[in-house]
Order: structure tokens, then sequence, then C-alpha cells
């Protein structure tokens, strides 16, 4: 057996390995929540972490926390921010209500990683204590809310040059299919015609409100409950203290945290989680839209739309040789699956407050990072692999539809919507184009012809 050391808490004694710098409540969590085998996501870490640093500098600044000890646990966490002991953290996110474990797992770790650069040796709390030092005028109730915010808020930094780039892309494939002619289609039945830009267009678009919703939301999760402590009344708090946080993670991530206007309000609500939650959960469902009219329109190649043809990334069977299938749009598929229940568990779970605290936090921060983090890595390849490679069969394109039997819309000014329908009708009926039949029946002169059906004109209004 490795070597041990023995840890007391208000439980009890227990052995925690030597080696740990985790100590004896993070070690009760692991025998305790051995669910997932999942664990922190890291930008939770470095949020977490940072606050920890924010709280010990603002202790020190105010005079409650002696400087040698502030120091070592700031010099702790610059360490483990520099990429030191990341494998210590080892609670699950399926953990009891709050994110007690997960908070005491970081103190721990900070706790011992700070008795070491004092010169002691690991369990010497003396030294550095993980709730009096460590978590000084804290609480798990307002450092969790507070680091799940921040690494929500500093992971949409991450995200949303990704999904502009999407839009982008988008936007672009929308200026290069411009020209293109092409039938549109509404209750999956051939419609009047639109241009194959306009489509594209019309997704980026919707990429940009998305990204709208997006950055509104994480404007509210800079609004920081840090300061109230175990009820939101800042208990075992300095007056300045919770300013001084906060001007510390503004400093550090040029990101414009502030307290909350309201440090009760704050604990009580996870409204700023659930509401990016809410924008991802939009976006998820305008990308499965996009990711699967991009399936139907590359369908084919010879018995579908195959109107546009998406890079080819895997084969695509087992059993059938040369099968190529839309695989970057179904990932994505699944991606926004994935987002859109998440974001049922971080409501569900953000109603389940009560009183002053809502428990549910872990599984909150969790799904909102987890989220952020596959939203992220989804559209940064499908954007790669499959918008920027897509190619359009003009030709195809346009040959549905000048064949669309509804280029009859077109008729209703000039020989009315009964007449029009028969039109469509014979077309049907004889496999013949709309001008074909209004040829054939005389309801139209040549240049009428010209002039009423150019599928071109039909795509604008009062283009020429």
């Amino acid at each position: 057996m490795s070597a041990t050391r023995t840890e007391k808490d208000s439980l009890g004694n227990k052995e925690v390995a030597e080696s740990a710098y985790w100590g004896i409540q993070t070690q009760r969590a692991v025998e305790n929540y051995p669910i997932s085998g999942i664990k922190a996501h890291p930008r939770f870490i470095d949020s977490f972490v940072m606050v920890k640093k924010a709280c010990a500098l603002a202790n020190m600044e105010v005079g409650i926390l002696k400087s040698d000890i502030g120091g070592a646990i700031v010099k702790a966490c610059d360490e483990v921010l520099g990429g030191k002991l990341r494998d210590q953290f080892v609670v699950d996110v399926f953990q009891a209500g709050a994110g007690t474990s997960f908070n005491m797992n970081v103190n721990e770790v900070l706790a011992n990683l700070a008795v070491e650069i004092l010169g002691g040796k690991r369990g010497e709390y003396a030294k550095c204590n993980p709730n009096d030092h460590v978590n000084m005028a804290q609480s798990t109730n307002d450092v969790f809310p507070t680091s799940m915010r921040v690494s929500a808020r500093l992971l949409i930094e991450e995200f949303l040059p990704v999904l502009k780039d999407l839009e982008n892309a988008l936007a672009a494939k929308g200026k290069e299919f411009d020209p293109i002619l092409k039938s549109g289609r509404t209750h999956l039945q051939d419609a009047v015609p639109v241009r194959l830009g306009q489509e594209f267009a019309a997704y980026a678009m919707s990429i940009k409100k998305c990204g709208e919703r997006i950055s509104a939301a994480a404007v509210m999760l800079e609004e920081l409950g840090i300061g109230g402590s175990a009820a939101g009344t800042g208990m075992n708090t300095h007056p300045d203290y919770r300013k001084k946080v906060c001007d510390s993670l503004k400093s550090w991530t040029k990101i414009n945290f502030k307290p909350a206007q309201d440090m009760r309000e704050a604990m009580q609500s996870n409204i700023a989680v659930a509401s990016a939650a809410a924008a991802l959960k939009l976006l998820a469902s305008e990308l499965g839209r996009i990711s699967n009219d991009f399936r139907l329109l590359c369908s084919g190649p010879l018995t579908g739309f195959a109107e546009i043809v998406l890079p080819a990334v895997q084969p695509g069977s087992s059993i059938m040789p040369g099968k190529v299938n839309p695989s970057m749009a179904e990932m994505l598929n699944q991606v926004c699956f994935q987002v859109m229940g998440a974001e049922q568990t971080i409501s569900l779970a953000s109603s389940a407050g009560q009183l002053e605290l809502n428990v549910m936090m872990p599984i909150m921060a969790f799904n909102i990072n987890f989220s952020l983090e596959i939203l992220k890595n989804s559209i940064r390849e499908f954007t790669n692999r499959c918008v920027k490679g897509i190619t359009a069969d003009a030709e195809r394109c346009r040959h549905y539809a000048e064949i669309s039997p509804s280029l009859a819309t077109a008729l209703n000014s000039h020989i009315g919507y009964a007449r029009a329908a028969e039109v469509v009708k014979k077309a049907l009926k004889e496999k013949k184009s709309i001008p074909q039949v209004v040829r054939e029946d005389k309801l139209l002169t040549e240049e009428q012809i010209k002039k009423v059906l150019d599928p071109i004109a039909l795509t604008e209004p009062g283009l020429p």
C-alpha cells in the first residue's frame, strides 16, 4: 500500500494518500461520489483558483490575512493557474449540493501547496488552513456561483469568435452562390424560385442573431455575488472586500466583472446561467435546422436533391463502396441535441432553488461549461471541414427552378389563380414546363412569357 497520512475533520479521522495534495474532505467526496468519472472543466478550475487568489489578495489588503500566509496562497494559485497539480482536482461533477466538495477540493490543494511553499509538509494545516485561510471570508455559497459565472463568461469569450467565423463562412458562401438560381421548397414541395446565395445569406443572419443573444446573456454573467458569504449577508467579510475581488478578476480577464446589485439575489437566483443556457439552446435549434438543410440539399448524389456538395471527410459506409455521408452535419446535429438537453437540465436545476440558496449548482456548472465546450469545438470543425468547402451544382439548381410548377405563381396577376392552377395540372400531367404550357395554350405572348416567367426577376421584389 502507498504511504498515507491521517487527517481529521468534524466527522472523525481518515487516511489520505501521502502523495495527494487534497485532504480529508476531498477524500470523503471521492469515496462518496464515484458517479460519472467526469471531472471539472479546466476553465472552471481556472475560475475557482482565480477567485481564491483574488480573495486572498483582498483579505491581505483589508488587513485580515497575514501577508506570509496570503502570499503563499497567491503563489500556490499562480502555480496551479500555470498548469501545476491539475490532476489533483478529483471530485466528480455529480456531487453534494452547492459544490461544497469541489470548493474544499480547491481549498485543500491550495492549502497543501501553500504549506510546502512555507516550508512545511502536506497536512500541516497550522501553517495554512483550507478553511481558515484559503476559504477566508468565503462560503461555498458565494464562491461556487461566482466561479460558475466566471468560467461560463470566459468560455463565451472563447466561443464567440468561433461562432463569428461560422457566420462569416456562411455569408461568404451567400455571395459566392448568389447568381445560382434554384427552386424554393416549402412543406418539402416545389415552391417559387430562390437563389442559393439567398439561402446561405439567411443562414448567416440566423447565426448573427444567435450570437447577439449569447452576447447579451454574457453580460448578465459579469455580475458576481462574491462577498455574500453563507446567505448573501456578507457575514465575516470586510466592507471593501467584494469590490476588491471583482476588481482583480476584471483586471486579469479584461472582462467587466462587478459586484452584484443584490448579494441575496445573486445567491438565490441562477437566472444568469439559465439565460446563457437558453441562448445556447436557441443557437442549437438554429444550427440543427441548418444542418438538416445541408443534409437535404446534398442528398443523392443521383436520387436526391444534390444541389450542393459537402466536402468528403471520411468513407460513408463499411459495406457500400464509394458512399460518402454528410458526416460533419450529422455530428453537429448530435451536439445540438446534447446542448438542448443540457439547457433543460439547467432550467430544472435553476428552478430548484430554495430560500437563500440553490444547491443544484454543480450540475448547472457542468452543463453550461460542457455545452460551451462542445459547441465551440463542433462549430469550429463544421465551419472548417464543411461550410468553407461547400460547392454548388449550378446546372442542377437551375434545372429544378425551370421545371418547377410553382413558376405558375407569377401568372396569378395575368391570368388569375384558377387558370394558373389549370396550367400547373396540365404541366404535371404532360410532364412539361410551365412556359411550354403557357406557350401552347397561347395564354401570353412570347414577350410576356419572357418578362413574367423570368426566374431571376422573381427572386427579388422590384427587380427589372
